[in-house]
């Protein structure tokens, strides 16, 4: 199974995750979906976004029920040189699940892999841990949906940013 997640910043200091989980990248329909609320996190800092984050990546896997293979991040694996919020995620989870970082916008100095969807003239920039860059990419092209963010992606954006 494959879990795609998001989180979202309300103001008041508190955030959503949420957890969309399917068994296929083609699929156009969710096995399922989870949503956790985190009352508290980090307040935001550059070049440490992982410490915000992870606790609220963290959170919702914790309420999954089902065995995730894969998870896919808003966000990047790796910076380049450095290590982004995927790697501490992989760290995290024992570096037992692979993970694939999908990122709307370009991060200078990054290795990413551009995939160019739909009809758009902007590339995703894919970053992966446990599964190939390259592979990683392809997988995240032939998501089902027809525009630059797959559907099931949508999805995990639309319903963290629901829980409020």
């Amino acid at each position: 199974m494959i879990a795609a997640i998001d989180v979202y910043y309300p103001e008041d200091g508190s955030a959503v995750a949420g957890a969309v989980i399917f068994k296929d990248y083609t699929d156009s329909r969710e096995y399922r979906k989870y949503t956790c609320h985190i009352p508290k996190t980090e307040a935001y800092m550059p070049g440490e976004f992982y410490k915000r984050e992870l606790p609220c990546i963290m959170a919702v896997l914790e309420i999954v029920k089902e065995d995730i293979d894969t998870v896919i991040i808003d966000g990047y694996v790796d910076l380049g040189e450095k290590p982004g919020l995927g790697w501490y995620l992989w760290k995290a989870l024992d570096y037992k699940k692979d993970i694939i970082g999908v990122a709307k916008k370009y991060f200078m100095g990054s290795d990413a892999v551009k995939v160019f969807r739909g009809k758009s003239k902007r590339p995703l920039y894919i970053t992966s841990a446990g599964i190939e860059p390259s592979k990683a990419a392809g997988l995240i092209e032939n998501m089902h949906g027809k525009n630059r963010i797959p559907d099931l992606l949508k999805l995990a954006d639309s319903l963290c940013r629901g829980g409020r």
